[in-house]
């Protein structure tokens, strides 16, 4: 039974009812819960009356009045109480693609399920959509939800997606904000295919969407060495990085202009690549593009310097930071920020190159653990590492991670036995550094 509850939380409304594990949830208000979305949107009302198929095989009809937004108090099964979509584009920058084999199989599954684009974040293409899906998405107000569009070039959206539904791409859009919903795009830029003129483009044709498109985020193009047999790309480098920055910047000043908002932003690694310096934290608002690595720079040297005069003067320590290619000045100058308000704070920061993928891989959150422990078989460590909780995601997977896993199967704690230290994982964004330290520290 797909709504299979597996847990049922203390003090809620379904313990009171007598609700129980390995009970399943058959409908509600007469009608069937087919997934997650049926079972929000119908659990919303302050009265409900529910059906549930108890573990005997007795069925319970329950009437329930509640707050409008209070919880029945379950966790089920599956996650969305379905299977999830998976992806049927063969888009030319994949990096599902790009991964070496033997890898645990739920890395290789490529979701675009919408609704997953609501519950999680996940982004999807909206080319694995009926009609139907599109309504339903309608009359359940799912909102936001965030959509890959790369190009609003039917030609060109169909050659890098592969998929010859995916031309449509702006009528869709266009029917869901007039419909009220809300859409963050993202955008993977690959030189010389769908940036330039193509980029100006594209968030030009959103842009007469907003307020219905609230953003868009652009990140470049991810390489491994694994690209063999596939669509020939190329990376950015600090020249061709600069000129998409120039017409990022001319259209930002633009919106800035009509609307107070840059509209469209480019990820960090477009200011890193190129030397360019980082904008102010007012250029980023409230930080909702982070997941796409935009401003994420920014809030982590506001973070250090906001928590820096927290730093226990009283304390000492030894701690090993790491990092991948990409944040490592970053991270070297919020360590030297923090050896200079308690110099008996000892912190050495090593640069974690990605062999596993290949060098051109530099964000941190794909550093592996083989590689963590070939390069540091043989450093000198403090007597704590330091890691940010980004290297630990499922990342391309389905659901939540509770595992402490890196992306080749080594967990945290198999790690720190190899090293023979103990491993502390630290927000990506920084913001709980100076805490760990102060917890970690050792009075003088």
């Amino acid at each position: 039974m797909k709504n299979r509850i597996k847990a049922v939380k203390t003090g809620s409304i379904a313990e009171e009812m007598g609700i129980e594990i390995g009970d399943c949830l058959l409908s509600i208000n007469g009608i069937e819960v087919k997934d997650i979305i049926d079972y929000k949107f119908l659990m919303s009302d302050e009265y409900v009356k529910i059906e549930i198929e108890k573990c005997s095989k007795e069925i319970w009809e329950l009437e329930i009045e509640k707050e409008y937004d209070e919880e029945l108090g379950v966790e089920f099964e599956e996650t969305i109480l379905d299977k999830p979509r998976s992806c049927h584009n063969n888009c030319i920058f994949c990096f599902i693609a790009q991964l070496p084999p033997g890898m645990r199989k739920t890395l290789y599954f490529k979701d675009d399920d919408s609704r997953l684009a609501f519950l999680q974040g996940n982004f999807v293409t909206l080319t694995n959509m009926t009609e139907w899906d599109i309504d339903r998405i309608i009359k359940y107000k799912i909102s936001p939800i965030n959509v890959s569009v790369h190009t609003t070039n039917p030609n060109l959206r169909i050659k890098m997606i592969q998929n010859k539904f995916a031309g449509n791409i702006y009528d869709l859009l266009k029917k869901l904000t007039e419909n009220g919903i809300k859409i963050n795009c993202q955008i993977v830029l690959c030189p010389g295919i769908n940036d330039g003129v193509e980029f100006r483009r594209t968030v030009e044709d959103l842009y007469k969407l907003y307020p219905g498109i609230l953003n868009v985020a652009a990140v470049p193009v991810g390489i491994t060495k694994y690209r063999q047999g596939l669509f020939t790309l190329r990376q950015y480098d600090r020249i061709s990085a600069e000129n998409q920055l120039q017409i990022a910047e001319e259209l930002q000043c633009k919106y800035e202009g009509e609307m107070g908002s840059p509209f469209v932003r480019l990820s960090d690694e477009f200011y890193l690549i190129s030397c360019k310096k980082i904008p102010n934290s007012t250029f980023y608002g409230d930080y909702g593009q982070l997941e796409d690595g935009v401003g994420m720079v920014r809030l982590f040297r506001a973070n250090i310097d906001r928590e820096i005069d927290h730093l226990n003067t009283h304390i000492k320590g030894n701690f090993t930071f790491l990092t991948g290619d990409l944040a490592y000045n970053d991270i070297k100058n919020a360590a030297a920020k923090i050896s200079e308000k308690n110099p008996d704070i000892l912190i050495d920061v090593k640069k974690i190159i990605n062999n596993f993928f290949g060098n051109t891989i530099t964000v941190a959150g794909l550093i592996t653990a083989e590689d963590i422990t070939y390069q540091l078989k043989n450093e000198s460590l403090g007597r704590y590492i330091v890691i940010p909780e980004c290297m630990l995601r499922k990342g391309y997977e389905f659901s939540d991670s509770k595992d402490r896993v890196f992306l080749d199967d080594v967990t945290l704690e198999k790690l720190e036995k190899t090293l023979k230290r103990k491993i502390l994982v630290c927000d990506y964004t920084g913001k709980d550094l100076i805490k760990i330290i102060n917890e970690n520290g050792e009075v003088k």
